[in-house]
């Protein structure tokens, strides 16, 4: 309402104009047209009284005919008085509410007339009634389509979680390796897609734990089996002949050391993989202690005609020196085994930036190609890692220890050539 009243006024300001000119040029016929032309009479009134009050034209002709006093009409006294009035009133002859505004024509300080305009407001109501039901039907309409949008997402977004679920309840009776089927471009697919994935981890890990039970399963029946057998001879009467039983016996003791090194290495492995061990943390130089791990095989290097050169710069390194120990150990033990009479094993080391690569090279049988990435699992079944008296568990046991100092453990190798381990560390200072 208030902004009808304002247009009103802003209305009548600019025809109060138009008209002044007309009545300062006694010109009518002028005002007449611009009243027709502005005024309508179904919903905009337009009337131009003189300065004593008497209509001088007007957009209405057929009911202003009816009327004998203007002055009776709102805002036309107040109007001729000089005043610019507006409000709200009834029609003239009437019960509509309408909204009105009366303006002096005023020209040089001379009171030329006076000009009235009026609109219906039942129109503009109507209006307004027509707005009002466009925007309840756009808000039934609006809020029909959203109820089905979100009927739609919802069971969009519920069957896949809803088969998630069911997937997430295989997986925890242990049926590993399904997939999920759902192919999305937002978070539901991310999910699935994880999900996928944790599947594949787990099935991976449950054929490795079955792999790995079985492999210990085997590794431990063999040396238990040659001890009961060699028991069961002693006891049917072997132990009477002195050569036979110390034979049987050394049999037994040498069965028994290797259960005991499996048990063991055994044991270091599941502490190392579960993260239980307590790294021991100090700062020690690493060419002394790969100096103390050649010196323990010493011996073994001289029973099998093997030389070995050293060259390993003096750095320092942080973490568990017997550990780190254990692992170079193992990785001789694995170079020496498989070395050739009269052949060497070189350990070499070199600093990149803030590590140190420590390469073990022998010169023996190599590596196969399709032996090359299985030779850090446990137990693996190639000649390379099973042969000999070993567990199958001193590479897996030195990669785990590596890792554990932050570093990390690589092979290669060509067919005939040798092999060759580094070894990467961070370094301290030099």
């Amino acid at each position: 309402m208030r902004t009808r009243q304002a247009d009103l006024d802003a209305w009548t300001s600019a025809l109060s104009e138009s008209v002044a000119d007309s009545l300062e040029n006694n010109n009518v016929e002028r005002v007449d047209i611009i009243v027709k032309r502005y005024g309508s009479p179904d919903s905009i009134t337009l009337r131009i009284f003189d300065p004593k009050g008497r209509l001088l034209t007007t957009s209405a002709p057929k009911i202003d005919n009816n009327i004998t006093n203007w002055l009776e009409v709102p805002g036309v006294k107040e109007a001729l008085q000089n005043k610019a009035v507006q409000g709200r009133a009834r029609g003239v002859l009437s019960n509509d509410d309408r909204l009105y505004a009366a303006k002096p024509i005023v020209r040089n300080g001379q009171l030329l007339g006076v000009l009235r305009m009026s609109i219906t407001i039942d129109q503009f109501q109507r209006q307004f009634q027509r707005l009002i039901l466009s925007v309840f039907l756009t808000l039934i309409i609006t809020v029909l389509l959203c109820a089905v949008i979100s009927e739609y997402l919802t069971r969009s977004m519920a069957r896949p979680i809803q088969s998630m679920c069911n997937f997430a309840v295989r997986m925890g009776g242990g049926n590993f390796g399904d997939k999920l089927n759902i192919r999305q471009d937002d978070e539901i697919g991310k999910l699935a897609f994880e999900l996928n994935r944790m599947s594949e981890r787990l099935a991976s890990l449950d054929s490795e734990r079955r792999s790995f039970l079985a492999n210990v399963s085997h590794e431990l029946r063999t040396p238990v089996s040659n001890v009961f057998v060699t028991l069961e001879a002693l006891a049917s009467g072997a132990d009477e002949e002195p050569e036979i039983r110390d034979r049987f016996i050394s049999t037994a003791q040498e069965e028994v050391k290797r259960l005991s090194r499996l048990i063991h290495d055994l044991l270091d492995l599941g502490r190392l993989e579960a993260g239980v061990t307590q790294l021991e943390r100090k700062d020690f130089r690493l060419k002394s202690l790969i100096e103390r791990a050649v010196r323990a095989v010493e011996l073994r290097l001289q029973s099998g005609n093997v030389g070995i050169k050293l060259d390993v710069p003096d750095v320092k390194v942080s973490g568990d020196p017997e550990r780190l120990l254990q692992a170079f150990l193992n990785i001789l033990d694995n170079a020496i085994k498989y070395s050739v009479p009269n052949s060497e094993v070189s350990i070499n080391g070199q600093i990149e930036e803030n590590k140190i690569l420590v390469k073990i090279s022998d010169q023996g049988v190599g590596i196969s190609t399709n032996d090359m990435p299985h030779i850090f699992e446990q137990f693996y079944t190639a000649d390379r890692s099973r042969s000999g008296n070993g567990t199958g568990l001193g590479l897996a046991i030195a990669k785990r220890i590596v890792e554990a100092h932050n570093g990390t453990i690589t092979a290669s190798s060509n067919p005939g050539e040798g092999a060759t381990f580094t070894i990467q560390l961070p370094i301290i200072s030099r």
